[in-house]
């Protein structure tokens, strides 16, 4: 089967309806799904826009996965006062009420909870 050139594949996408462009600029591409992220690091990402309004998005690049824990800890504002009054309720490490005030989602009460159900 014979390779289309760049300015073949264009002819015949515009003669489909379709137009094609690539994406400048773009420095990541995240997916969120409900227990993780797909990052894509330095994407290449083209568009194909069709008649009527619809576009397809095509990604390429490197994969990192991410765990929604992970972007709860960068939202999650913890103070000093919260982790000691978590440490003093439960006799946790510092640590151990730190994550689980991210866990909780800044929530004392349902972090003392936590700890104390384990």
């Amino acid at each position: 089967m014979r390779r289309l050139s760049g300015r073949e594949l264009r002819r015949l996408t515009q003669r489909m309806g379709l137009n094609l462009k690539e994406m400048e600029g773009v420095e990541e591409v995240i997916i969120r799904l409900a227990e993780k992220e797909i990052v894509i690091k330095s994407p290449s990402v083209s568009i194909v826009e069709i008649k009527g309004g619809g576009r397809i998005y095509q990604i390429t690049g490197v994969e990192e996965e991410r765990s929604r824990v992970e972007e709860t800890l960068e939202e999650v504002e913890i103070s000093e006062e919260d982790i000691q009054l978590i440490v003093a309720q439960t006799g946790a490490s510092p640590e151990e009420a730190r994550r689980a005030l991210i866990e909780a989602g800044g929530d004392l009460a349902k972090a003392i909870m936590l700890l104390s159900s384990r």
